[in-house]
C-alpha cells in the first residue's frame, strides 16, 4: 500500500491501514474510498493505490486494475516513490487477471525506478516477490528460483518483516521441481515468520498453500487443520478469491472419498468465485478438476468442454507447459476409456507423446542435478510412462522404438550456460544478515529459512535439451511429427537443433 504523507487526509489513511491490519478488508476499501474522494494531491492518489489494493484482495481484480490506472494517469511523470508502488500493485491484478505480459513489464519498470534508490528497501522487496510470482506462473522454475533468492537477500537486508514472503516462494518453486519434504520445511518456516510478524492475511494464506501442498502429498490428516483455519479466514473476512481456493482444494478431498455430488458443489462454488472475480487462470485450473468428476460421472462431452476451455485460456497466455500438462491429464482420462471406446486410443495418443515430451524437455532447463532427477522421477517419468502405454496399446511398434531411442539417448554438457548464464547464479548465497536482524519480527524464522536454503541448492550442471536423432538405417527422424506437433501446440523448444546419427 502506498504510505502516507503528512497532508490533510492522513487520518483516513491511517485509519485504513488498521482496518487492514485487523482483517477487515471491506472495511479498509471503504474507507480508502472516502479519502480518495476527499482529498487531493498525492494523498488522493495514495488512497486510490490503497483501494485498489483492497479491490484485488477482495477479488474485484478488474476494479482494481482500473483504480491502479486512474492513480498512474494522476501521476507526476517522476514520482519516485508513487510510481514505483503502484505499479508493483497493479502487477498483482494484472496476474490475477492473467495478464502476464503486462505484470511483468509493469514490474521490470518498477525494478528500473528502483534501482538507484536507497530508501525503498521493502518496495524493492515487494517487486522482486511479484516478478517470483509472474516467473511461478509461466512455470520458469529456473528464473523463479533466482529470483526466490534474490528476494530472500533483499528481505534480510531491508525487511526482516517480510521474510515469509521469499520463504514461500522458494517453497512453491520446490514443490513443483519435485522436492517436495523440502518445500514443506520452507512453508512451514514461512508460516512461523507470518506469525511472528502478526500478518494475518499472510497466515491465513501460507496456512492454504501449505494445506494444499500436504493434500497433493495425501498427507490429509496433517492438511485438515490449516486448511480449515484459512477457510474460516477468508470466508468471514469476504475474500472471495481466496476461498474459491480453500473450496476447490475442499471438493478435491471429496473427490478422492468419491463423493462426487459434494465434489461437484464445491468445485462449482469455486469457479462461481473465480469467474466473478476474474481469476482466468485459477478458473482454467479448476476446470481440469470439474472435468474429472464429469468424467467419473459419464458427463464425457461437458468434460472434453471444461478441458478446451482450460486449455484456451493458458494458450492465450503464452502457458505452454501448462497446455501440456493438460494434454497428459486429458490423455490419462482417456487412458481409463479406451477398453470400452478404442477409437479414442488414435486421439490418446496424439495428445499423449507430444506432451511426454514437453514435460520432459523441462528437467533439461533446470539448473542443478537433484531437481532434473526428481522432475523426472516424480513428474516426466510419469508423462512418458503414459505414452509408452497408449504406444503399446495402439501396437505402433514404430512408435515404442522411437520412444526408446529418445529415452537413452541423454544429453550434453551445456558449459556456456554453466558460466554464463542464469542457472550458474542459482546457487542460493546466503549472506550474513544484518546486525539487528534479533530486533524484527519473525527472524529466528528468517535465519532457520535461510540455512535451509543453503542446503537446498545441492551442485548441478546445466545441460542443453536433447538433440533431434536421425536413425541413419531409415533416414528419418525419430518422433519427428510428434516433436513438430509439441513444439507448434505449446510454443516450446523441446530439442535442440543439433542432430545425432545413431
Amino acid at each position: 500500500m502506498a504510505d502516507p504523507t503528512p497532508d490533510d487526509g492522513r487520518d483516513l489513511l491511517v485509519a485504513g491501514g488498521d482496518a487492514y491490519t485487523r482483517g477487515d478488508i471491506a472495511g479498509a476499501l471503504r474507507i480508502f474510498e472516502d479519502a480518495a474522494r476527499a482529498t487531493t494531491g498525492e494523498v488522493r492518489i495514495g488512497a486510490i493505490v490503497n483501494a485498489a489494493s483492497m479491490a484485488d484482495e477482495l477479488g474485484d481484480h478488474a476494479r482494481s486494475l482500473s483504480l491502479y490506472r486512474e492513480a498512474l494517469a494522476a501521476m507526476p511523470a517522476h514520482a519516485p516513490r508513487l510510481r514505483p508502488n503502484a505499479l508493483v500493485n497493479m502487477s498483482q491484478a494484472l496476474q490475477h487477471l492473467g495478464e502476464l505480459d503486462e505484470a511483468q513489464a509493469a514490474l521490470e519498470q518498477a525494478r528500473e525506478l528502483l534501482a538507484d534508490s536507497t530508501d525503498q528497501g521493502v518496495l524493492r522487496v515487494a517487486c522482486l516477490l511479484s516478478l517470483t510470482a509472474v516467473a511461478l506462473h509461466r512455470q520458469h522454475w529456473a528464473y523463479a528460483a533466482e529470483l526466490a533468492a534474490e528476494s530472500l537477500d533483499a528481505a534480510r537486508r531491508f525487511a526482516p518483516q517480510l521474510a515469509g514472503h521469499p520463504l514461500m516462494n522458494l517453497a512453491a518453486t520446490y514443490f513443483e521441481t519435485g522436492r517436495r519434504d523440502l518445500a514443506v520445511d520452507f512453508a512451514r518456516q514461512a508460516l512461523a515468520a507470518f506469525e511472528a510478524a502478526g500478518d494475518r492475511n499472510a497466515v491465513a494464506e501460507t496456512q492454504q498453500n501449505l494445506a494444499i501442498m500436504l493434500v497433493r502429498l495425501d498427507r490429509y490428516d496433517e492438511a485438515g487443520e490449516p486448511l480449515a483455519a484459512s477457510q474460516r479466514y477468508f470466508e468471514q473476512a469476504g475474500l472471495g478469491h481466496r476461498a474459491g481456493i480453500g473450496l476447490k482444494t475442499m471438493a478435491f478431498l471429496a473427490e478422492g472419498r468419491d463423493d462426487l455430488a459434494l465434489a461437484q458443489e464445491l468445485y462449482g462454488r469455486g469457479l462461481a468465485y473465480f469467474v466473478a472475480s476474474g481469476a482466468v487462470l485459477d478458473a482454467a485450473d479448476l476446470r481440469m478438476r470439474l472435468s474429472t468428476v464429469a468424467f467419473k460421472s459419464g458427463r464425457h462431452a461437458e468434460c472434453e468442454e471444461l478441458l478446451a476451455e482450460a486449455f484456451d485460456a493458458y494458450a492465450e497466455r503464452g502457458l505452454g507447459l501448462r497446455c501440456a500438462q493438460l494434454d497428459f491429464w486429458h490423455a490419462s482420462l482417456w487412458e481409463t476409456a479406451v477398453a470400452d471406446s478404442p477409437e479414442l486410443l488414435a486421439q490418446a495418443v496424439d495428445l499423449a507423446v507430444p506432451a511426454a515430451l514437453a514435460i520432459d524437455a523441462v528437467r533439461y532447463t533446470l539448473p542443478n542435478g537433484n531437481q532434473r532427477d526428481q522432475w523426472n522421477r516424480q513428474i516426466a517419468d510419469p508423462a512418458m510412462r503414459l505414452a509408452f502405454r497408449l504406444a503399446y496399446l495402439s501396437g505402433n511398434g514404430l512408435l515404442i522404438a522411437d520412444l526408446i531411442e529418445t529415452q537413452c539417448a541423454g544429453t550434453t554438457l551445456n558449459i556456456d550456460r554453466s558460466e554464463t548464464g542464469r542457472a550458474a547464479r542459482l546457487p542460493l548465497e546466503i549472506l550474513d544478515p544484518p546486525e539487528d536482524l534479533a530486533e524484527h519480527p519473525g527472524s529466528a524464522a528468517l535465519q532457520l529459512g535461510a540455512a535451509l536454503a543453503g542446503v537446498a541448492a545441492s551442485a548441478g550442471l546445466p545441460v542443453s535439451p536433447p538433440p533431434r536423432l536421425a536413425l541413419a538405417a531409415e533416414g528419418r527422424i525419430a518422433l519427428a511429427p510428434f516433436i513438430a506437433a509439441a513444439e507448434q501446440r505449446y510454443g516450446r523448444v523441446i530439442r535442440d537443433s543439433r542432430v545425432l546419427t545413431v
